[in-house]
């Protein structure tokens, strides 16, 4: 299976994939809107407007794992992004990215791509994943890479 396909739900809840995004460069990136990263969003809207044009696309997924730090309804997440990040990427429903519950794109960005040392743990909110217009993981980013950090990585997958 691929990237693509794998299940996600949409932030109101509905059961979808990621086929829209085929053939596309993808980040994906588990947010927070709570967190000392959270304004990475601004980055990230200016990576995506930069970008979007060429076949960028971003793709947020809100988690609340990492010290309760999104800890809002799909809603509430929505609102706050756009008001005060005018996030117009799109924002997926609350997932779990470790544990017995990891949402199944999770699972596979982790085993394709494993952090430091080989851990598959996600560290923190954040993360951010690199994906290649044939749904291959090309890069892992830690939590601490900036947007801007990332540019040339999505110029060569461009």
């Amino acid at each position: 299976m691929s990237i693509f396909d794998t299940p996600v739900k949409t932030a109101g809840g509905s059961a979808t994939n990621l086929t829209a995004y085929a053939g596309q460069v993808v980040l994906v990136v588990n947010v927070a809107s709570k967190c000392g990263l959270t304004p990475q969003y601004s980055g990230l809207e200016t990576l995506y407007r930069t970008y979007k044009d060429r076949g960028l696309v971003i793709l947020g997924f809100p988690c609340n794992q990492f010290g309760g730090q999104e800890p809002g309804s799909a809603e509430e997440i929505a609102t706050y992004c756009s008001v005060n990040y005018d996030v117009t990427f799109p924002v997926f429903a609350k997932v779990d990215v470790n544990g017995k519950n990891t949402a199944p794109l999770f699972q596979k960005l982790k085993a394709e791509a494993p952090g430091l040392l080989g851990t598959k743990a996600i560290k923190w909110n954040f993360t951010k994943f690199l994906i290649d217009r044939n749904g291959k993981v090309a890069a892992r980013f830690a939590p601490t890479t900036v947007p801007d950090e990332i540019t040339a990585a999505i110029e060569k997958l461009l």
